[in-house]
């Protein structure tokens, strides 16, 4: 928190409580959550990406034009107006990986001299 909490007062009820600032350094709303982006935050960049992959591939195709005379240029070139649009799209329709989560299991009492056990008489067998 920058400057500590601020002490804020309701007028109409004459109570004080505090009201902590959730901002930091240059004004930005502090990252309190592990969420993923919103789907539409993940759209404007899977957007963007195929922007500047299909504006590429429009050099690319205007490279080639420009060096058609030379061959191995004109080669380059051309794979590249090729593959592109096979990424770029490859690319757009991918969503961001999902974070690995550490899964908590089972894997018995810690200390197993101070387990409680069952006793013989106790075990019963539930069928269906």
């Amino acid at each position: 928190m920058v400057g500590g909490p601020r002490l804020a007062s309701v007028p109409a009820q004459g109570r004080r409580f505090f009201v902590s600032s959730m901002h930091g350094r240059d004004g930005e709303p502090v990252l309190i959550t592990e969420a993923e982006p919103s789907l539409g935050d993940q759209l404007k960049a899977r957007q963007r990406k195929y922007i500047i992959m299909m504006s590429t591939r429009l050099v690319c195709l205007l490279l080639a034009a420009t060096f058609y005379r030379t061959w191995w240029l004109l080669a380059i070139f051309v794979t590249g107006a090729v593959v592109l649009p096979w990424a770029a799209v490859i690319i757009a329709n991918d969503r961001p990986p999902k974070k690995a989560l550490k899964v908590n299991r089972y894997g018995g009492h810690p200390d197993p001299g101070r387990a409680i056990t069952s006793s013989p008489q106790d075990r019963r067998i539930i069928e269906g």
